[in-house]
Order: C-alpha cells, then structure tokens, then sequence
C-alpha cells in the first residue's frame, strides 16, 4: 500500500494466482497480478491514478464513482463465480476501508475516517474474521482493537493493522506494492477479447475441484441460480448508477448463460466424455 498516493485499491484473493487469472481478465480492466503469500494473490488497478473516485470520462459530464464503490463492485464480481474470498482495500483523502465479498454472501465491510476514527459497526469485524477463517479469540481481539479510538492512528495505520492480522494466514503483500512495475513475479491481466477469456475460464474450472460442476443437473442448478441472482442486481446497480454493481450482475448473469451454453454444447458432443 503506497502511503504516498493521494488515492488507491487494492484486491487480496484467498487463492493462488493461477485461479484468479481467468476471472479477473472478465472485469475487462489492466491489472498486476502477483502472489502474496502461501494460499493470496493480490490484484492491483493500473492506468491513471484514480483521483476522487472512478476516473471519470472526459468530456463526457460523468459523475465519478467513488473508490470503494468500485472496489466493492469488482471485488462482488470476482466472489460470485468463485470459491475464494475477495478483499478489497482503499484509500482516499477522507477515509479507507475494506470490502470483503464471499460468493452469494452480502459484502461486508468497515471504514475509518482520515484521521483514524472507527466508522462502521462491530459485528462486521466478527463476521469479516468467520468468513475468513480467522482465530476467534486472538484475531478478533486485535480487529476489534481497530474499533476503538486510537490517536495515534490514522486510517492509512488502521489498514496497515488490517494486514498484519492477516499475514497470521500467511499473507506477505509484495515489496513495492505501490509502484506495480517494481514488482517481482508480477504479471499483467489485461482483456483479450471474449472468445479467449471463455476458452481459459472454462479450462481452469473443468481442471479444478469444480470440474463436475460445469455439466449436468448440478452444472444447470448453479448456471439458473446465477442468471435469477445476476438480474435483479443489475438492475439494482443501475438504478443506483453504480458501475460496479451493476456489472457484477452482468457479469454473474454471463456466467449463468456460459454455464448452461456450455453444458449444452458438451451434452451434445460426440466422446464428450
């Protein structure tokens, strides 16, 4: 986390960078890619600095998104057709704060002011830890401690308390995390057009534990479960003009119509199996 930067994200995924390759590159957005530790990958925004929010279009009178209503939106869309948590930090010059998406779950989340005063409930620490599989006593002792005043604590600080309970896990972000281009082992992710994001997404799932769910009943189940929660959270997303929600419905109703596309391409191939 670059204490320099005025504003910033980042996303920490409970898994190894191989299985979160085919999925970032649907957010269609570049990305540094890296390991962080035994079991973490980490995910950083490239291209402009983000200043006030979503980088706005130019010329275009659009109204920029704030930082951590983007984060939430990629990090949603990132949990939903995964198995793995996705947590993301940000930082801007008010306040920071993380979002921690886990499948169909609602998010939760928490945020400090700049100056460091605790501005969110309790329990979302408690449940942050479950979901993350935390130690219930010693971990959520020190996330806890987060929430109490502290002046000397800033909210740069708060999220760099964050982290070091989870480098318990094993966490270990990479050594210039601010400045992408000095990472070591760090690759870019960047969108190659549907037709090769498809082919990659689909082998990764059909070589993991998830193989046998992308045929048959199951594969259909979880296919119409995607498409009915996919809708109603676009169109949430897009009566709120949240670019994020809504394409985390857009890209989970892509998933479900990719499921039951493709269990009916393989059910109908000849030595399919």
């Amino acid at each position: 986390m670059d204490a320099t930067s005025p504003v910033g994200a980042l996303l920490l995924c409970r898994t190894v960078p191989d299985a979160v390759r085919p999925v970032a590159q649907l957010l269609r957005e570049p990305l540094l890619l890296a390991p962080a530790g035994p079991g973490w990958s980490v995910l950083l925004p490239e291209g402009e600095p983000w200043q006030g929010g979503r980088r706005a279009r130019a010329g275009e009178g659009e109204r920029a998104e704030p930082v951590d209503r983007v984060l939430g939106g990629w990090a949603t869309a990132l949990a939903v057709g995964s198995t793995w948590p996705v947590l993301a930090l940000w930082w801007d010059g008010d306040r920071a704060g993380y979002t921690l998406a886990s499948g169909f779950r609602r998010p939760v989340g928490y945020v400090w002011l700049a100056d460091g005063t605790p501005a969110g409930e309790d329990e979302a620490m408690r449940t942050f830890a479950e979901r993350l599989g935390l130690d219930p006593v010693l971990d959520v002792q020190s996330l806890e401690a987060l929430t109490r005043p502290d002046p000397d604590a800033d909210a740069r600080a708060r999220l760099r308390g964050l982290i070091a309970v989870l480098t318990r896990t094993g966490l270990a972000l990479p050594a210039g995390l601010g400045a992408g281009d000095d990472w070591e082992d760090a690759e870019r992710i960047e969108w190659t057009g549907w037709r090769d994001a498809v082919r990659v997404d689909l082998g990764a799932v059909e070589s993991s534990r998830l193989g046998p769910w992308v045929r048959g009943p199951r594969a259909r189940a979880l296919a119409g479960a995607q498409l009915a929660a996919g809708l109603p959270l676009a169109l949430w997303g897009a009566a709120r003009r949240s670019g994020g929600w809504a394409f985390a419905g857009v890209l989970l109703m892509a998933h479900g119509a990719l499921g039951l596309a493709y269990d009916r391409v393989r059910e109908g191939r000849p030595g399919a199996d």
